[in-house]
């Protein structure tokens, strides 16, 4: 018996991984099944399939029994192990593409949960009997109705059919009565749908070309695949769900569209990692332990820099886990906040005025061998390599700084982006000085070896306090994407966001580096030629400063790169033809994968800004503007109503402009439309909330129609857990 406590011990119970797989299965059905992941082909019918007797329907003992034995069919072996942790239905749980989370939902992905029972059309009565058993076929291979998702044009209304099918290197789990199998989508003629269809082809194209550089320099040459992983950085707003439900801002977008900022909000960093407040600490202990027994490795969890801001953030896993593992976390909040009496929010910016929230993604590659390719490493064979991979990165980023910078682009994000808490939307790589350095000596003429990022040791000057040891580079927090002495980090990606879409950008431009190095090696270049010559063509990415600064974009501009400092402007870029090639070259998007995933981001944009604009309007015409006028009444035969007029008469003459502008929106093209809702949409709603705001300065109290920025974000602090435990 574990003597660990319960958490620990449960750890990855609900979680059918690679060790449950291997005890359940025939050797040799495991290692078919281990052999068709790695190369892409189909299983054997025989491996997949398994058939229940009608009779193991009636649940006897003997039946059960029967059901528990050990089966070389992967269908009856996942069906053995879910049941046992009480499943009844299982679910294909994919990622169509959609405007972010939905709020107070959790995350984005879509499933359906069907039972698992089938009839038994071997029977020769004309009623078939029912069995109890989780049909093979469904369990690879799913169909259902994809007519009600964004396509961007790869099909027509009527050819309505999307086919899921289980991605194989990610772990089904059983949560509540449901077993989730994670799965791509597709349309009948295999374009993608989703967010994990492309994810997946860019971890392909990573292996393909990230083995052949390998290759090439003749380091790790052994190895047969690489790898792309991260670690995410989850950062979300918690309140108490009174408090949610009576903002209609809030539940309809996900963001207070209206309000001032509290006196005391985060500008005394007194909430930067101190002390949970007691109700949100038993949510998170909560949320702890059923990501762990679903086998996430969360490893922290922290308030952040606003009040009733914190984070969650496991240890790192294949790209494609990871982004299964995040949206898993965001359902799993949700659902566990509610059993709280609180809400999650994930918008970028919920509150204006106060830090906002992103997703860093702390991303890097190994070797199948296991070498971590982006450890500077002891010997002049992984020192070069280390150069190499980075020179690959510095190239992408390069060359396709746009198409990363379009895989962060949203209407929320908009908000945070160059706004001082986030990095510029200015696409550029932060190495550290000292691989700056060596970096500058490799253009030069010098040797790729060399750079070893030997770690330091600093004194604290306190006797009792011995040595600390660090990184040879210090980290940068306001670059897009930073090193961090064993990863690149992208912290330019939003809160809501599935972080599928941006990881497939970031596989995609770095297989793409990969790629002009081999060829240049295979043209005759050494490699030190070839990886000097791809740093000087990258140079000007590379970028050690403050990104914050005033003389960055300046600066930035005389580089060439590209300031697209809105969602619609960097979705414009999205489909020029570089990006189209180069997607097509890496085999992770068509060209009509392409433009299809342009149309879907401008109809995004659309949605949530015409959303936010309807609820405003809403608001206003029918909460604030009526306080307004009770207010005023209170003033009448007196001189104390100071500017009162003034300020409410501006809320209804916004207000009536906002509904104006909001009524014209274009309906011909997702593109015009976009455009129009950021020229002339946004900035009426910014007119109507400033208006909003300075009445709300000026009204009493008891007739301001929504709860306040401090009943939200501070009301909830004092509330002990429930129950209370010292």
């Amino acid at each position: 018996m574990s003597t660990l406590p319960e958490k620990l011990a449960a750890i990855g119970e609900c979680r059918w991984d690679d060790e449950k797989m291997k005890a359940a299965l025939d050797s040799g059905v495991y290692q078919r099944f281990r052999e068709a992941n790695k190369s892409g082909a189909d299983l054997d019918k025989a491996d997949k399939k398994v058939r229940l007797a009608a009779e193991n329907a009636r649940r006897g003992a003997a039946s059960r029994a029967r059901l528990r034995k050990k089966s070389s069919a992967i269908a009856k072996a996942l069906f053995e192990w879910a049941t046992g942790l009480g499943a009844v239905n299982f679910a294909h749980w994919f990622s169509p593409v959609r405007s972010g989370a939905p709020v107070g939902l959790g995350g984005s992905y879509g499933m359906k949960h069907d039972t698992m029972i089938d009839l038994d059309f071997g029977s020769s009565e004309a009623l078939k009997p029912i069995t109890v058993e989780l049909p093979y076929d469904r369990v690879f291979v799913g169909e259902t109705d994809g007519s009600s998702f964004p396509n961007g044009g790869l099909r027509q209304t009527h050819t309505a059919a999307g086919f899921t099918a289980w991605d194989r290197t990610s772990p089904p789990i059983v949560r509540g009565e449901t077993l989730y199998i994670p799965t791509a989508f597709v349309s009948h003629y295999g374009a993608a749908l989703d967010e994990k269809t492309p994810l997946l082809r860019s971890q392909a194209a990573i292996s393909k070309w990230g083995v052949k550089l390998l290759k090439a320099i003749g380091y790790q040459s052994d190895s047969e695949q690489v790898f792309s992983n991260v670690g995410w950085e989850q950062e979300f707003f918690v309140i108490d769900k009174e408090q949610f439900l009576a903002r209609p801002d809030l539940r309809h977008t996900g963001r207070a569209l209206i309000g001032l900022k509290p006196a005391r909000n985060q500008q005394t960093d007194l909430n930067y990692f101190n002390l949970i407040p007691p109700r949100v600490k038993a949510f998170l202990e909560d949320c702890q332990g059923e990501l762990l027994r679903c086998g996430v490795a969360l490893a922290v969890y922290h308030n952040e820099v606003a009040p009733g801001q914190h984070e969650v953030s496991p240890i790192f896993s294949l790209t494609n886990v990871a982004t299964d593992q995040n949206e898993l976390c965001l359902e799993i909040m949700s659902d566990v906040a509610a059993a709280h009496g609180l809400v999650v929010l994930n918008h970028e910016k919920p509150f204006a005025g106060i830090n906002g929230n992103g997703k860093h993604l702390n991303w890097g590659l190994n070797s199948e061998t296991g070498k971590n390719l982006f450890v500077t490493g002891k010997t002049p064979e992984a020192q070069a390599s280390f150069m190499t991979f980075v020179a690959a990165l510095a190239w992408g980023l390069a060359n396709y700084g746009d198409i990363v910078r379009t895989g962060v682009a949203s209407a929320g994000n908009d908000h945070r982006l160059g706004a001082q808490e986030a990095p510029p939307a200015i696409i550029s790589l932060y190495t550290g000085l000292g691989a700056e350095e060596k970096i500058d000596a490799i253009i030069a003429g010098g040797p790729l070896d060399g750079y070893g990022g030997e770690d330091r040791t600093i004194a604290s000057g306190c006797n009792s306090v011995g040595p600390i040891g660090t990184r040879a580079e210090d980290r940068n927090r306001t670059a897009p994407f930073p090193f961090c002495g064993n990863r690149f980090e992208l912290r330019a990606c939003g809160s809501s966001q599935n972080i599928g879409f941006p990881l497939a950008c970031v596989n995609t431009i770095m297989a793409a580096g990969c790629k002009h190095i081999v060829e240049m090696i295979e043209g005759g270049l050494s490699v030190r030629d070839a990886v000097a010559k791809t740093y000087e063509e990258s140079r000007n990415v590379i970028f050690n400063g403050n990104g914050y600064s005033d003389e960055w974009p300046i600066e930035a501009e005389k580089r060439g790169l590209q300031n697209l400092r809105t969602t619609v402007a960097a979705v414009e870029q999205f489909a020029a033809d570089k990006n189209k090639a180069i997607f097509s070259d890496m085999e992770v998007f068509t060209p009509e994968e392409t433009e299809a995933r342009q149309e879907i981001m401008f109809e995004q944009y659309v949605n949530a800004i015409t959303c936010e604009a309807t609820t405003l309007v809403e608001m206003m015409e029918t909460g604030l503007i009526p306080a307004a006028a009770q207010d005023l009444a209170r003033y009448a035969g007196s001189s104390l109503a100071g500017k009162r007029p003034e300020i409410y008469e501006a809320i209804a003459a916004k207000t009536a402009a906002l509904e104006a502008v909001l009524a014209a929106v274009p309906h011909d093209s997702a593109h015009g439309a976009a455009r129009y809702c950021l020229e002339t949409v946004v900035p009426a709603m910014a007119e109507c909330r400033e208006a909003a705001d300075a009445a709300e300065s000026k009204m009493a109290a008891d007739l301001y129609p929504f709860p306040t920025y401090t009943d939200v974000l501070l009301g909830h602090h004092a509330d002990a857990s429930p129950p209370a435990e010292f």
